[in-house]
């Protein structure tokens, strides 16, 4: 069993950075994949960026590319997402999730999330 929470969302304006923390509760974080995905109003939830174990693997939605970079620290048991260069369409509900294998783009593969934490970007 796996209890993600998230922090560090909030408003900003369109160029600024954000980072957000995903902590992990539990013993071997570091056997779990991880990622975010994010989730606007009226939308679905899309797959943002992921993260193997090691974190030596990484992947992007292409949206994002170049501008997010998921890390991760198993010494804390933490992922980061580091955001910049904000834009509006960015603003969503943003999720952590584990799962118990390789990296994955569908949110289904994921065994594990977290409540959320909110990022809006102003014009």
């Amino acid at each position: 069993q796996v209890q993600l929470v998230e922090s560090g969302g909030g408003l900003v304006q369109a160029g600024d950075s954000l980072r957000l923390s995903c902590a992990a509760s539990g013993r071997s974080f570091s056997m779990y994949a991880m990622a975010w995905f994010r989730q606007a109003p009226g939308k679905e939830r899309e797959f943002v960026a992921a993260i193997n174990r090691s974190g030596g693997r990484t992947a992007y939605a292409d949206s994002v590319k170049g501008r997010f970079t998921i890390s991760r620290d198993n010494a804390k048991n933490t992922v980061y997402l580091l955001m910049n260069s904000l834009k509006p369409e960015d603003t969503a509900v943003y999720y952590c999730a584990a799962a118990w294998t390789t990296i994955d783009v569908i949110s289904t593969r994921y065994d594990y999330w977290g409540q959320g934490t909110q990022v809006t970007v102003s014009s």
